[in-house]
């Protein structure tokens, strides 16, 4: 054996054997020490997010640093903590890194992670970091192992954002409040830091963190906005006449969140700013006729058929959308629910213009009159999470803006585009087998077009030397199809 493989073999960081003295039960999950704090530790408590930290900052060394991230944004910390180490110093405390538990992970990474979150969490503390343990879930399999490595009476941390109602998803309240009980018996904390909203059920001695003072964009605009928080946690009462509005609820942001609950966000439902939606759910067997509006202004029908379950399981739209060349009047899409929400197939085409009839898909035939059209202002984009969304779920939009009309063709795979296309974009293949089409105008021109293969790569995109990601909540969205 070489020196060289001798010392990597032997390597603590590799044998993540630092703490087996200290480790509870047969899985030997290290303890994260209890960090002591005051009351006073956390009136006006902000937190910021891991990714926005740097080196020597005095600028937001009050706050506390969270990863309630998607895992790929921290998953240095696991792999070289020591790299972290002085960055992380100047802020008043870390949480310990929020690994996902989704409820669907396989159960031996749902133990993974909980010992990846508190070995990270463990380390840091071994070097002098106050270290807070961020505490998730799964199904009631994991209450064996998910609070052990954490001491009772600690001050822990939870995030609410993914389990509660937001955009097309319900709560899972239920599945959150079971575990956060379990929580309460086994670790009795001193203090729970909440990061979004509580529910109203939830017992303790509760530090609400506000989410959206607490998101980026109070960062990167300079803000201090801590001096408003004794306002929004009740401290104080409001001063007369001031223009503080305080936020109870689910607070809309653009910042990236995950951890645990289902990781397709609960089950889907209509949401209450898009009417459209209503016409995927209801009675079985039933078809919705609904109308819509293409690019070209012309109003459209659709027949929506409602499965067994109470969801749309096919619809036809008799219309082109303006875009002959990628859908024929009228086409077909099949509407899988298998992902949790609505994902409508690609265009089924009948170039002959004989398309069969409904009774091919539908076995009875119950025509609802519910021929009310939509306006155009319930497409348009409230906030960019919304139109991540709408891209996830294959959507494609068409838009105005400055007097120019364009539109993005979402999810594209290789049966969807030509020979001559698919040269184009084949770099976006190399990053996640399929990709997003720009197309300005409505009028197709195969050299007019941007190809992206990421979301992220659409919003930075420039139209009139703009990055969509700054005007497409200030567009005019005349067509949102999927």
């Amino acid at each position: 054996m070489t020196l060289e493989n001798y010392n990597y073999r032997t390597n603590p960081l590799f044998l993540r054997n630092q703490f087996d003295e200290k480790g509870d039960d047969k899985y030997k999950i290290p303890n994260i020490p209890k960090a002591e704090f005051t009351d006073s530790d956390f009136l006006g408590l902000l937190l910021l997010g891991f990714d926005r930290t740097k080196a020597d900052d005095t600028k937001y060394n009050e706050r506390m640093v969270h990863f309630f991230l998607y895992d790929y944004k921290f998953e240095g910390i696991w792999k070289n903590p020591d790299k972290y180490i002085e960055k992380l110093k100047p802020y008043k405390a870390v949480l310990s890194p929020d690994f996902s538990m989704y409820r669907e992970m396989n159960p031996t990474m749902q133990l993974y992670n909980t010992f990846r979150n508190r070995f990270c969490g463990a380390y840091l503390a071994s070097k002098g970091i106050k270290v807070i343990p961020t505490v998730s879930w799964g199904d009631e399999n994991t209450f064996n192992f998910c609070f052990l490595g954490i001491p009772t009476g600690s001050t822990v941390a939870v995030s609410t954002y993914m389990v509660s109602e937001h955009g097309n998803h319900k709560d899972q309240k239920e599945f959150f409040l079971k575990g956060y009980n379990e929580m309460l018996k086994r670790i009795e904390p001193e203090r729970i830091i909440c990061y979004n909203t509580p529910f109203p059920e939830m017992e303790g001695n509760i530090v609400f963190v506000d989410y959206e003072l607490s998101s980026w964009k109070y960062q990167d605009k300079g803000y201090t906005p801590s001096k408003f928080a004794k306002y929004i946690t009740g401290e104080l009462p409001l001063p007369p006449d001031c223009d503080i509005i305080i936020k109870r609820g689910y607070i809309p942001s653009q910042k990236e969140e995950k951890g645990m609950g289902s990781a397709h966000g609960g089950e889907w439902q209509p949401s209450p700013d898009k009417p459209d939606d209503a016409r995927l759910i209801g009675k079985p067997g039933e078809t919705k006729t609904t109308t819509s509006t293409n690019s070209k202004g012309e109003t459209y029908t659709r027949k929506t058929h409602i499965g067994d379950d109470g969801k749309a399981d096919f619809e036809r739209h008799n219309t082109d959308h303006g875009k002959p060349n990628a859908h024929s009047s009228p086409h077909d899409h099949n509407i899988d629910w298998s992902k949790g929400y609505p994902h409508f197939s690609k265009p089924i085409n009948y170039p002959d213009g004989n398309p069969p009839s409904l009774k091919h898909y539908i076995t009875t035939e119950n025509i609802m009159n519910n021929n009310t059209p939509y306006s155009n202002p319930d497409y348009n984009f409230k906030t960019i999470s919304d139109f991540k969304w709408a891209m996830t779920c294959g959507t494609e939009i068409q838009f105005t803006w400055k007097g120019k009309a364009y539109c993005i063709f979402a999810k594209l795979t290789r049966e969807d585009i030509s020979q001559e296309q698919m040269n184009i974009c084949e770099a976006c293949y190399e990053k996640n087998g399929k990709y997003y089409n720009i197309l300005s105008d409505t009028e197709y021109d195969i050299n007019n077009e941007f190809w992206a293969g990421t979301i992220e790569e659409i919003l930075d995109f420039e139209i009139e030397g703009e990055k969509i990601r700054d005007i497409i909540t200030h567009v005019e969205v005349t067509d949102r199809t999927i």
